[in-house]
């Protein structure tokens, strides 16, 4: 099984041109830094839920033995080509189970896949079971109240080939707790122009329901604000809080 989305599969490739491995620097050491801060021993291992194509990797792999999960076959591709050091496989974060258990775990870009409450539940409940005792689940998540419609803008140009993504997000009043993500990519080589088109259907949950995941999960919640990571690609008066939660097993 493999994601349906182009944009983690066969646009997987772009990301090269869309994401500079220093863009990263600053948001993960601040992941970095509330795992050891939280952890009952120093972390040494961490799985990472929804590791995509491993951008956020080149920093957690300084810390931690990495194991890498992903669904989508593309994103997979690019990140073992990228960190061949690192052990990628494919699940899905709602079934996983990998026998073991990590000092941490971390979903830090794409819990928002979590559609519906339950699959939300099952994420969480996937994260514990790989965690051991004292252990930190770290996730970010938009908690519903803060949440707003956005457009972004990401751009790049390397070897001969120039791209250009445009994202908006908006909240569909017909589809209760969820938002669209939907891109176009414009992808200009040669003098010739090609688009593509992915919509993603998104989980939105108010502040309440991830407070009440954790405690059924049998966490203990702590909560820190994660600002102006997206700021240099959102257009017009844009906002886009985030909140990095944080579970100690």
């Amino acid at each position: 099984m493999t994601s349906p989305w182009i944009a983690y599969n066969d646009l997987a490739w772009t990301e090269d041109w869309l994401a500079d491995p220093a863009d990263y620097e600053d948001e993960v050491a601040t992941f970095v830094g509330l795992i050891q801060r939280y952890a009952a021993t120093p972390p040494q291992t961490l799985l990472h839920l929804g590791s995509g194509a491993g951008g956020m990797d080149h920093v957690l792999k300084r810390h931690f033995t990495l194991t890498g999960v992903d669904l989508s076959a593309g994103m997979l591709a690019k990140a073992r080509a990228t960190h061949p050091d690192i052990e990628y496989l494919e699940g899905d974060m709602r079934t996983l189970r990998l026998g073991r258990r990590f000092d941490a775990v971390a979903i830090p870009d794409s819990i928002d896949y979590m559609a519906s409450l339950e699959d939300l539940r099952r994420a969480i409940a996937t994260a514990v079971a790989h965690l051991k005792p004292g252990g930190v689940l770290l996730v970010v998540g938009k908690p519903q109240e803060q949440f707003q419609n956005n457009n972004f803008a990401y751009t790049g140009e390397s070897q001969g080939i120039h791209i250009t993504v445009l994202e908006n997000n908006y909240i569909n009043p017909h589809r209760p707790n969820t938002y669209e993500a939907t891109l176009i990519y414009l992808i200009r080589q040669g003098g010739e122009l090609t688009m593509h088109q992915d919509r993603h259907i998104l989980g939105l949950f108010p502040q309440a329901t991830w407070e009440q995941v954790f405690r059924e999960a049998g966490l203990t919640l702590h909560q820190h604000t994660l600002d102006g990571i997206y700021d240099p690609y959102l257009l017009a008066d844009g906002c886009y809080p985030q909140t990095i939660f944080v579970g100690v097993n």
